[in-house]
């Protein structure tokens, strides 16, 4: 059987934990371009952050990541998942 491997792509990701980092999320989505962020689409709930992706609207819980993708997608990630896949890089 083939197998592959997954190619490393360097990502930006914050950590959602509460309304203050709600906060700095929505502005670094903002900065980024985000259009979805500047139509103010992405709610907070408490506890949730509400996000719309290009597969639908997905709630980050506390300690989840937001990430941003390679085409400039916005997405939550459960924190456990985040770990396992990501390292942090200069």
């Amino acid at each position: 059987m083939p197998k592959f491997r997954k190619k490393p792509v360097v990502i930006e990701a914050m950590q959602f934990s509460d309304l203050d980092s709600y906060l700095e999320i929505l502005k670094w989505m903002k900065i980024c371009g985000d259009t979805v962020a500047l139509a103010n689409e992405v709610k907070y709930v408490t506890p949730l952050m509400l996000i719309p992706t290009p597969e639908g609207v997905m709630a980050a819980n506390p300690t989840d990541w937001i990430i941003r993708g390679v085409k400039n997608e916005f997405y939550p990630c459960k924190n456990d998942i985040f770990l396992a896949t990501y390292e942090k890089c200069d």
